[in-house]
């Protein structure tokens, strides 16, 4: 199951940024290289909660069993002609519950929330190099641009940021 939340306590902050960093040091493309720590995750995630607290958007969260299990956030425009879409950030899913179908279950509960906003388009960008080009495609997901190279993961090692849109 999949929840809009609108109460973000100190408590959900707490698991929103060990979950981060646990998809971190196993390795999800989420705006770090491991090893990463809280106190270098915490300011992007200060930024996110910021923005939900202006009202772009809101966050997502995935439960499994009652547990929660990922986290998304969706970030939209206020600019009049960029309304009707929104932008897929952070997407993850904890480690521990990888490879049973959470990641898709996390993907469509956010297109039912968009789309219950109204919303006609979600955006998301992706590292290349880790096979998610298949996975968002499956989930209904459509290659839409690609920046070569605009990643570098280390010396010598560049990855195509690639940006892919889901029709609502």
């Amino acid at each position: 199951m999949v929840e809009r939340v609108t109460e973000i306590d100190d408590e959900l902050v707490s698991w929103l940024l060990t979950c981060w960093v646990d998809v971190s040091n196993a390795g999800g493309a989420v705006g770090f290289l491991p090893p990463v720590d809280a106190d270098e995750v915490r300011p992007a995630l200060d930024d996110h909660l910021a923005e939900l607290a202006g009202g772009a958007g809101f966050l997502a969260v995935l439960r499994v069993d009652g547990e929660r299990a990922g986290f998304a956030f969706v970030i939209g425009s206020t600019r009049p002609l960029f309304r009707h879409w929104a932008t897929v950030l952070r997407l993850q899913v904890h480690p521990r519950f990888q490879g049973r179908g959470a990641g898709r279950a996390l993907l469509d509960g956010v297109a039912d929330l968009a789309r219950a906003d109204g919303l006609e388009f979600l955006h998301l960008t992706y590292r290349d190099g880790l096979g998610l080009g298949r996975f968002y495609e499956s989930c209904g997901y459509v290659e839409v641009g690609r920046n070569p190279g605009s990643i570098r993961v280390a010396p010598g090692d560049d990855r195509d940021s690639v940006l892919m849109q889901r029709k609502l």
